[in-house]
């Protein structure tokens, strides 16, 4: 059995998905982008910045699933440039206490809408 997760708190998707499912304990989300929920602008000043709003996307998702950061078990993340990798991890590093999820990092050629960083995680309860 599957729950569809939604919340106005992060953005609406922009293609056909759901911006996570629930089947039994365990949320998947679909990736995130540095999208504004309240006003859908891409927010891109710097890849800190962008990364930050990703973040806080992803935790927006993770709350409306009763879930938080401790939950996660496994992060995806894709980026167009793998120079920004250690600006990326220090804004990551931020949400996560303790216990690292498991997680690969990718450098791709292209994400939706042209941005730079993309994350999507699993997450246990």
């Amino acid at each position: 059995m599957k729950k569809i997760i939604k919340t106005k708190n992060a953005p609406a998707p922009i293609g056909p998905y759901s911006q996570a499912v629930l089947s039994g304990n365990t949320l998947y989300t679909s990736g995130q982008i540095a999208i504004d929920p309240i006003n859908g602008s891409l927010i891109m000043e710097t890849i800190e910045v962008e990364t930050k709003q990703v973040m806080e996307n992803m935790k927006a998702v993770l709350t409306e699933a009763g879930m938080t950061f401790e939950h996660v078990i496994k992060a995806s993340i894709f980026i167009s440039d793998m120079d920004n990798f250690s600006k990326i991890n220090e804004v990551y590093n931020q949400y996560f206490s303790s216990n690292y999820p498991a997680r690969e990092t990718v450098q791709v050629v292209r994400l939706p809408k042209d941005v730079n960083v993309e994350i999507s995680m699993i997450a246990v309860k």
